[in-house]
C-alpha cells in the first residue's frame, strides 16, 4: 500500500476506512477477499489516484469487478503485486536461461565422453603398424575432435548469450528495486527503504566510531491547505518541498518522505550544527516561494516547514532516535512552527 494509506490504517481513520470499503464491495457486489479489500481501501482512501480513477471508469461503464479484473487492477497499480509480478517475471526468465544452459553443458559433457571413448578405441587400433589403420584412425579422430569443437562453440556461444541476458535481468531487478524503495509522488526514497537505510546508517556509525543526525520535516497546516485547495494542489506543494528536501539531502546524506506530508533525512557522520545549517536552508528556501496554481496563475500563498532534529549518541537505537527527532519536530510545531529545534541531549533526556 502506498505511504499515506498505510498511515492512515494506523490511525483512527482506519475504521472509518474499512467500513467504507466494505460497504462499497458490497454495493458492487465485489467478495471481501484480501486482495479485493487492498483494492478498495486504496479507492476509498485515494479517490483521485490512478486506481481509483480507472475503478470509476470500470463502475461507468457497466463492468463487474470480477477477481481476474481484481488481480489485473492490483497488478498495474498496487506497487507490491506490481513489484511480484515484476520477480515472478524475471525468475521465469532466469530459469529459462538456467535451463537452456544446462542442456548445453550436458551435451558438452556427453560429446567429451564421447571423444574419450574415440582416444580408447584409436589407442588399441594403432597398436598395429597397419597405414591403411593408421589413416582410418586419424581421419576418425579428426571427425570426433571437430564434432567437439563445434559442441564447444555452442556451448560458448550460449554461455555470452546468457551472461548478456542475465546482465539485462539484473538491471531490470535493480530498477525493481529502486522503484520499490521509491515514493511515486515525490521521487525520494519511501518509509521502507528510510527505515533499511536509518538501520544501516547506525550501525556504519557504531562501526566507525562516528556520529550522526536525524532530522524530520512536516509541512506545516498541510491539512488545511489541501482541504482548502484539492488534493491536486496538494500534490503540487509535496512534490515541491520534496524537490528542495531531496535536493538538500542528496547523497550520501539520505532524504526520503517519511509518511503523509512528514520528511526525513539522514545526515551520516554529520553533526547537529551541520544537520541544523542544512534545515534552516531548506525552511527558509521553501518559505520564500509564493506558489500560484499552475492552471490559472492563481495565488496560493505560501508555504511553511517546521524540523526536528537529534544528534545520535553511540549505540543508540533506531526506535529512540526517531522518537528523540520527532519530539523535537512537535516542539517546533508547538512553538508556532516554521522553525527547527533541536532534540536535548539523551543525558537530559533521561534525567527529565
Amino acid at each position: 500500500m502506498s505511504v499515506d494509506v498505510q498511515t492512515a490504517l494506523r490511525s483512527p481513520r482506519s475504521y472509518e476506512l474499512a467500513r467504507k470499503a466494505l460497504e462499497v464491495m458490497e454495493a458492487h457486489q465485489v467478495w471481501p477477499t484480501v486482495r479485493n479489500f487492498e483494492l478498495w481501501v486504496h479507492y476509498v482512501a485515494e479517490k483521485e489516484s490512478p486506481l481509483a480513477q480507472e475503478i470509476d471508469r470500470l463502475l461507468a461503464a457497466g463492468e463487474p469487478i470480477t477477481e481476474t479484473v481484481g488481480e489485473a487492477l492490483a497488478a498495474q497499480f498496487l506497487p507490491e503485486a506490481k513489484l511480484n509480478g515484476d520477480i515472478l517475471e524475471a525468475g521465469d526468465v532466469l530459469s529459462k536461461e538456467l535451463q537452456s544452459v544446462t542442456a548445453a553443458i550436458e551435451s558438452a559433457q556427453r560429446s567429451s565422453e564421447e571423444y574419450g571413448q574415440e582416444l580408447a578405441i584409436a589407442s588399441g587400433r594403432l597398436e598395429g603398424d597397419d597405414a591403411t589403420t593408421v589413416k582410418s584412425v586419424v581421419e576418425d579422430l579428426t571427425a570426433a575432435t571437430k564434432k567437439v569443437q563445434s559442441e564447444n562453440s555452442q556451448l560458448e556461444s550460449q554461455l555470452a548469450d546468457t551472461t548478456a541476458e542475465l546482465g539485462r535481468l539484473r538491471e531490470s531487478l535493480d530498477q525493481v528495486r529502486r522503484d520499490a524503495m521509491t515514493d511515486g509522488l515525490t521521487n525520494l526514497a519511501n518509509r521502507k527503504a528510510f527505515d533499511e537505510g536509518l538501520e544501516s546508517a547506525c550501525d556504519h556509525a557504531d562501526a566507525a566510531s562516528e556520529g550522526m543526525t536525524l532530522a524530520i520535516i512536516d509541512i506545516d497546516h498541510f491539512k488545511g491547505f489541501n482541504d482548502a485547495w484539492g488534493h491536486q494542489i496538494g500534490d503540487q506543494v509535496l512534490r515541491y518541498v520534496a524537490s528542495v528536501i531531496g535536493r538538500m539531502g542528496a547523497h550520501p546524506r539520505m532524504a526520503a518522505r517519511y509518511g503523509g506530508e512528514e520528511f526525513a533525512i539522514i545526515f551520516p557522520a554529520e553533526n547537529g550544527r551541520a544537520a541544523k545549517a542544512v534545515l534552516e536552508t531548506i525552511r527558509e528556501e521553501v518559505s520564500s516561494r509564493s506558489l500560484k496554481r499552475r492552471s490559472t496563475n492563481e495565488d496560493l500563498g505560501t508555504i511553511t516547514v517546521s524540523a526536528g532534529y537529534a544528534e545520535r549518541i553511540a549505540g543508540e537505537s533506531t526506535m529512540s532516535l526517531v522518537e528523540r527527532a520527532d519530539a523535537a519536530l512537535y516542539a517546533s510545531k508547538h512553538a508556532g512552527r516554521n522553525r527547527t529545534t533541536a532534540a536535548p541531549p539523551m543525558a537530559a533526556v533521561a534525567a527529565a
